[in-house]
């Protein structure tokens, strides 16, 4: 909680994994083209008493404008394995973390589950069934065709829904996962929000975009805070997990493979054929250099930004 005093990291009773190791080889995390969401719930949602499209005081964007980019995000990701960093080493370290391994019949939603990373090792993980939430059908497209071919299309539901309003009962849910994506919220809002869908001692998992030091460099700072000006380091987010109704139980920082191997190295593999599919198109070029300078403050900054990933238990209430 910005503006007031935060307890000290090291003095909560709760697990913090320091180090992943060298050895760990993964995807990546955060999901900074979580723009896209924002984009995407324009074509199903409206403002009262504003045309399509409204998106704030700032006025009416068009909607031509806003369809060429969420299609060109799409394109550009849509074939891709991870949405975000992550990896499936890092989704069952968090599993770890949040013990519900070895418990039957669990009820579990995946909120922002993109083509299905997480969904598939909680998937093969668990005795659960999951609910795979996502604003895109042409993602859950993808992740219905791969639980086909993988055989767990028994275990998963796709839903085609906002993260703000999810559908399900109140106090009907034994975990609520979400890997780079509580972003589109903001974590305060999500972690708020979400709470209600949780039965007491139920498990909320979410990755998110984060300080991992109380100074940093002009330029990055600069830059996460214009793109994502809630972003906080880990003990703000951790007050605020607390102050919401939430037991802390888990931390750690997604390591640079996540980000490297598993996401932005992909994701420039993928550069050149896009541009080629899209060629003259304005748009298609602002995305890549957008991501292309992106990708550069990371290379150059990665020790002072980063995701952490954050387990905690719902309290009673």
């Amino acid at each position: 909680m910005r503006g007031q005093e935060l307890p000290n990291l090291h003095a909560l009773n709760f697990v913090i994994v320091g180090s992943l190791g060298e050895g760990l080889r993964s995807r990546a995390c955060p999901n900074p083209d979580s723009r896209w969401e924002d984009r995407a719930a324009s074509r199903v949602t409206t403002v009262a008493g504003q045309p399509p499209g409204y998106i704030g005081p700032a006025g009416v964007v068009e909607n031509d404008v806003m369809d060429d980019q969420l299609d060109l995000l799409i394109d550009l990701h849509a074939d891709a394995e991870r949405q975000g960093p992550g990896s499936d080493e890092t989704t069952r370290l968090a599993l770890t973390l949040s013990r519900l391994e070895g418990r039957e019949g669990l009820a579990i939603a995946d909120v922002g589950s993109g083509t299905g990373a997480a969904t598939f090792v909680l998937a093969r993980e668990l005795d659960a069934h999951i609910t795979a939430i996502d604003l895109l059908p042409q993602f859950l497209g993808r992740l219905d065709d791969a639980a086909r071919l993988n055989g767990l299309a028994d275990r998963i539901t796709t839903v085609t829904a906002s993260m703000d309003a999810l559908g399900f009962e109140d106090g009907s849910l034994d975990a609520i996962w979400s890997e780079g994506a509580i972003y589109n919220m903001g974590f305060g809002r999500g972690v708020n929000s979400w709470r209600r869908y949780l039965k007491p001692g139920g498990i909320l998992a979410v990755s998110e975009i984060t300080w991992l030091t109380e100074r940093r460099p002009a330029e990055l700072e600069d830059h996460w805070t214009r793109e994502y000006p809630e972003i906080a380091t880990a003990s703000a987010n951790i007050a605020v997990l607390e102050e919401a109704g939430y037991r802390p139980i888990g931390y750690f920082v997604l390591p640079e493979p996540c980000w490297l191997d598993h996401y932005y190295r992909p994701m420039q593999s993928r550069f050149a054929a896009f541009l080629d599919r899209h060629e003259g198109s304005t748009t298609a070029n602002e995305i890549v250099n957008a991501e292309a300078h992106e990708i550069d403050l990371y290379m150059r900054f990665s020790h002072f930004v980063g995701y952490g990933f954050y387990i905690a238990t719902r309290t009673s209430d």
